[in-house]
């Protein structure tokens, strides 16, 4: 029986360590602001057609989600026929859909809108009001978006649907459950641009930091806390493993309540819509090439001047028993933390994200180039390669260029021909969409 990914934590007194005077720092220098989250931000964008302001069809805790849609209809269209909905994915806050059709219509990305409104596509961007609510909630404004894109549709041309990075879930699961609703979703093709399909990925010393020194960050009654995007129900439910504090001991492998939930959820459904071709991108190399981390190396060690601060992490190792993965400490406490049967997931092949850099941006740390990104969501996840999505029964790190297409719960998906930033449009990957959508 294979061992579980575990994580622990020892508690003691930091030898050596100074308790602040009155005139020293006892917390970084840093102010408060949501960790992890990567806006595209403070984008532009041509005026939509239309927009839609959306209620989710059905609620999920107690909570009916709510989102807009901005519609953009191809030259020449006065009405929607060909509508390709593309979901918002993870991140904190309300979604910004300017900067969204800029990420995504970028010149070095291929220009993906353009080209779809140019041959003949209407394009109708998705966002939510909550990003990081429960995925069910938005998959209910998900299935608003759907039915009414159907309804004002002119013909009968059947919807392309998907999204990026969680907004692929979030159509994932709304498509399965109207399936097994018996409802018509009138969906020829679901696609999902590097969505975690099987899970993300965020380094679990990095989750313990953002607990850890939220505490001791002054709070600012306009802006989350730090740890407010790891500890909400949508990171809960998309990262593979996660801790719910600094002091955390015990599994990480689908960890979450929420988590064991939602999969159970998309089991009962399907798991996958059936009925819709099912297409996708991953942005990690499909070769099994990884980035270059060497697991068990140090990626930053940083105290301040006078020892009443300090903050350790390492690449996450390899497996093993008990391995270091770093540690922190304000004033006299230090808190060092190891990982049992835990993969390395930070280097293995997929979409990256800037993990590591932004923790030491936000504690004012140095850091080398080298470490400023590791892994966020796995190519082997990306693809939805058939295997258990809460015990990880694969090597993270396959060749996927070698198997079989069979082995995916995707009828066709592609791989960037290196390890680029999550949700990255590449030229590669808009052409491969394109084709497909056009053809």
């Amino acid at each position: 029986m294979a061992q579980q990914a575990e994580i622990h934590v020892s508690r003691k007194i930091f030898e050596g360590a100074q308790a602040p005077s009155a005139d020293q720092p006892a917390a970084p220098a840093t102010r408060q602001h949501v960790w992890f989250a990567s806006d595209f931000g403070g984008g532009t964008a041509p005026s939509p057609t239309f927009e839609w302001q959306l209620h989710g069809t059905y609620s999920h805790q107690g909570k009916i989600a709510t989102g807009t849609a901005h519609v953009f209809l191809a030259p020449g269209h006065r009405n929607l026929e060909r509508p390709l909905i593309l979901a918002d994915g993870f991140n904190y806050g309300p979604s910004d859909l300017p900067g969204l059709w800029e990420h995504f219509d970028k010149k070095e990305g291929g220009r993906f809108l353009t080209r779809l409104r140019d041959s003949g596509i209407d394009v109708i961007l998705l966002g939510f009001d909550e990003r990081h609510t429960y995925i069910q909630a938005n998959a209910g404004v998900a299935a608003a978006c759907i039915d009414r894109a159907a309804a004002e549709r002119i013909g009968s041309e059947p919807l392309i649907v998907g999204g990026v990075s969680m907004g692929g879930m979030i159509t994932r699961y709304a498509l399965a459950r109207m399936e097994s609703e018996n409802l018509d979703h009138q969906t020829g093709t679901y696609f999902s641009w590097d969505t975690p399909h099987n899970g993300a990925w965020i380094p679990l010393i990095l989750q313990q930091m953002a607990y850890f020194f939220e505490a001791f960050i002054p709070e600012d009654p306009d802006q989350p806390k730090q740890a407010e995007l790891i500890r909400s129900p949508a990171a809960q439910q998309l990262l593979w493993a996660w801790v719910e504090n600094s002091k955390y001991e015990g599994p990480v492998a689908t960890a979450s309540p929420l988590r064991a939930e939602f999969l159970q959820e998309l089991q009962n459904y399907g798991n996958f819509p059936a009925r819709p071709r099912k297409i996708g991108v991953a942005n990690g190399h499909g070769a099994g090439v990884g980035l270059k981390l060497t697991p068990g190396e140090t990626a930053f060690d940083w105290k301040d001047q006078y020892n009443t601060v300090s903050a350790k992490a390492v690449v996450q190792p390899d497996m093993g028993e008990k391995e270091p993965i770093g540690s922190m400490h304000i004033a006299l406490e230090i808190r060092r933390s190891s990982t049992t049967a835990v993969p390395a997931l930070d280097g293995v092949p997929g979409g990256t994200l800037g993990s590591f850099g932004m923790v030491a941006k936000a504690l004012d740390i140095e850091v080398d180039e080298r470490f400023n990104s590791t892994c966020f969501v796995p190519a082997v996840s990306a693809v939805a390669l058939d295997f258990d999505p809460a015990t990880w029964d694969i090597d993270p790190a396959l060749d996927i260029s070698t198997i079989g297409r069979d082995r995916s719960h995707l009828d066709d998906f592609l791989c960037d021909s290196e390890n680029s930033p999550h949700s990255e449009p590449t030229p590669a990957l808009t052409d491969f969409l394109v084709d497909r959508f056009v053809s």
